[in-house]
């Protein structure tokens, strides 16, 4: 004779083991935010050492949410170019940065990201409809260009949503970002102090809110120190593009003695360039970047660059958006991050 099959363990025998009430576990199986955090990881032990698997339909009927939230990633491009795309975002580090900093925060709080490319009017489109079926409950979107139309949609649909990044236009959408005018003002005090009397930049697209703001903090504080003109060469946050760049500057400017590149692919652009035309980093040219990304401790010498917490930065996002999921009608907010100088060898 068979025996009966096991039932499978309840609400009420992580209750048991975790010593508190069925309540409680219910409020953390279902994302409840109010709920303290030692309390919640006393609960997620006990539902792992006992295996309760929850309903995640009958739990969507219960509380009108999806448990999962879009990562959308909005750049420009043409139809059927989308694959391209998406191997650059994906080959990116910064990318991935955002990335690890959402997949840490949501992961504890029982909410799973969905990845979403979004650089043609059809793909943009896909994003707009899974946000309305109710597939994911809000989207966090990290936009490569300045003309991108979908925070407006975002807006115009009532979808909460969160930008990594202001946007190029004010809108009413919350964002998180980094005080990207400070930061290059580190760069250009450290290269001052460094002594370099012919500096120039290589700036991100200048259509971009943070390269903008990343040129102007460089430009004013080095018009402090006295200097009232900086070389610019325009760079596309790629190493390719530092590396067009800082030919261009060498042409043009043969005395550089110091670079502020935007980013840390595009200084290992530069880097790659200065080394083939037998400049010495940083005796004959200092050179800071921007991030504090795997490529500033991939250079050698290892990148003097500009820390962007951008792990934290994503985390906060996350958390941002769920708020704005659990009070929909939350007015959109703003947090700003500080910069930090990381000196290494190459300034």
């Amino acid at each position: 004779m068979s025996r009966p099959p096991t039932a499978p363990p309840t609400l009420e025998d992580v209750a048991r083991v975790a010593g508190v009430s069925r309540a409680t576990v219910s409020r953390v199986v279902n994302g409840t935010r109010n709920v303290d955090r030692r309390i919640q990881e006393v609960v997620r032990a006990a539902i792992e050492e006992v295996g309760y698997a929850p309903n995640r339909a009958a739990r969507s009927l219960v509380t009108k949410r999806a448990g999962t939230i879009a990562l959308v990633v909005s750049g420009s491009g043409e139809q059927g170019e989308e694959d391209s795309f998406a191997a650059r975002v994906l080959s990116d580090p910064f990318f991935g940065r955002v990335a690890s900093g959402v997949l840490g925060f949501l992961r504890t709080r029982g909410v799973h990201p969905v990845l979403m490319v979004a650089d043609t009017e059809r793909t943009r489109e896909d994003v707009l409809a899974f946000l309305r079926q109710g597939s994911a409950d809000g989207a966090l979107l990290v936009s490569t260009h300045a003309e991108d139309p979908l925070p407006s949609r975002l807006i115009d649909a009532k979808l909460p949503a969160v930008l990594f990044a202001r946007p190029a236009r004010p809108a009413p959408i919350s964002y998180v970002d980094l005080d990207h005018q400070a930061g290059a003002r580190l760069a250009a005090d450290l290269l001052v102090e460094r002594g370099c009397r012919q500096v120039a930049t290589i700036s991100g697209p200048l259509d971009v809110p943070a390269s903008q703001d990343r040129l102007t903090g460089f430009r004013d504080a080095l018009a402090r120190h006295g200097f009232p003109y900086v070389p610019i060469a325009e760079g596309g946050f790629t190493a390719a593009s530092g590396e067009a760049a800082m030919e261009r500057l060498l042409a043009e400017h043969p005395g550089v003695d110091g670079v502020f590149a935007a980013n840390d692919l595009m200084a290992q652009g530069a880097l790659l360039v200065l080394h083939k035309h037998g400049r010495r980093v940083p005796e004959d040219v200092a050179l800071v970047g921007f991030d504090d990304s795997s490529p500033a401790l991939a250079c050698r010498p290892r990148l003097t660059t500009v820390r962007q917490p951008v792990e934290d930065m994503a985390a906060r996002m996350a958390s941002l958006l769920l708020d704005h999921v659990d009070e929909p009608g939350l007015p959109p907010r703003s947090v700003i991050f500080e910069p930090a100088l990381v000196v290494r060898e190459s300034a």
